[in-house]
């Protein structure tokens, strides 16, 4: 419980933590592109200045070499310059092929003005023209840098994240695994008991039709000890008559379901063999036959179809019950999911694994009405 409890506080601590350097991380990064928005800014200004210079220059000769330096030096920012009548004065790093389009160059004085703000070139207080500058392709970059990090920060807690629940779903198992192994030995004491009182009722002259029917709840007993000592290990697959199997099945449960239940069951004459877990098989006619008696709340049809198709054989279980909705078509498959008070949501995702871990094969809800009942379907590769 100690144990437990300090791992939820280190949980929440190494949490807090990372949000506080993811925090920092981006902070930073909006520092430094503030930064470096100012350095383009302050480039452009001297840019500005260098061609007062220039123009200044038409009136009084001087050295032009810094001022034409200056001018040269602009390589990576997309800029445009308009003379005051509106007309495009001189440009740089922009497409030479799209700037005769007064459209594309309205679009780009509109882009450049909410980029950054314009700066007026000016000569003795008088208006010459507007410098109109866009971010360099390096600016543009590490403006999707902070994305980029949150992407990498989200899918490295979404690896966390399903580790954890793994590890977790593991544990889990483990505890069902042994939970059911435990079972199936303390079932096997009285079992063993039970057996020894059949054979003294035998000597007794008790009705033999009364032990026959115990003998069989006997054997139920037997299969039910051997369901739950497979689970958690890799069951032995043998070749088995389908037919046969389903057969067995669905006797015991009609023998033991009420009056008001019509059972039917359709198969083809020839047999059909497959590769079967007899035990595990039966557990799941098991579970689709109840879950199908609760569907209808004791009274209805159940039918049982076996349809064998070119190398895989369909079972149809199907049931005159309430009907699933579509959405929960996968979801009645999931551990924990079910529409009963007192349920677990246990037989539905275990009759899946049973089906397609150790058989290899599908189960589905081939089709389902509301108030019309539903059929599940189990298909299985032929021997």
């Amino acid at each position: 419980m100690i144990f437990t409890k300090h791992s939820n506080t280190l949980r929440w601590v190494i949490i807090a933590a990372s949000f506080i350097i993811v925090s920092l991380i981006l902070w930073k990064t909006y520092e430094f592109f503030q930064h470096f928005k100012e350095e383009e800014r302050s480039k452009m200004e001297n840019w500005s200045f260098a061609q007062t210079d220039l123009i200044n220059s038409e009136e009084n000769a001087t050295n032009l070499d810094l001022t034409l330096q200056i001018l040269s030096s602009n390589k990576t920012t997309p800029m445009l310059v308009i003379n005051e009548d509106g007309s495009l004065s001189s440009f740089n790093n922009l497409d030479e092929s799209k700037i005769k389009d007064s459209l594309y160059v309205q679009k780009l004085i509109k882009s450049f003005a909410e980029e950054n703000r314009p700066i007026e070139i000016k000569f003795d207080g008088k208006l010459y023209s507007t410098l109109y500058y866009g971010n360099s392709p390096l600016l543009n970059k590490l403006k999707y840098y902070p994305l980029a990090l949150l992407l990498i920060v989200f899918l490295f807690g979404a690896v966390i994240f399903f580790f954890y629940r793994s590890n977790k779903n593991a544990t889990q198992n483990k505890l069902w695994s042994g939970m059911a192994k435990e079972t199936a030995h303390q079932i096997g004491t009285p079992l063993s008991s039970l057996i020894g009182w059949t054979e003294i009722l035998k000597s007794e002259n008790v009705n033999p039709t009364y032990i026959s029917e115990i003998e069989k709840d006997i054997d139920r007993l037997q299969t039910i000890t051997e369901r739950f000592s497979k689970i958690g290990s890799l069951p032995a697959l043998e070749l088995a008559n389908i037919k046969k199997e389903t057969l067995e099945s669905y006797d015991y449960l009609k023998a033991r379901a009420s009056n008001l239940i019509d059972f039917e069951i359709v198969m083809p004459k020839e047999n059909i063999l497959v590769n079967l877990n007899k035990q595990l098989y039966s557990w799941t006619i098991e579970n689709l036959v109840k879950n199908a008696i609760d569907a209808m709340k004791g009274r209805g049809k159940i039918t049982i179809e076996i349809v064998q198709i070119e190398t895989t054989v369909k079972i149809k279980i199907s049931d005159t019950g309430k009907g699933i909705a579509r959405k929960d078509f996968n979801k009645i498959f999931e551990p924990g999911y079910t529409t009963k008070k007192r349920g677990w949501g246990l037989g539905l995702s275990l009759t899946k694994r049973i089906i397609e871990d150790f058989h290899n094969g599908k189960i589905k809800v081939l089709h389902s009405e509301k108030d019309k009942g539903t059929t599940f379907q189990i298909t299985l590769k032929c021997a």
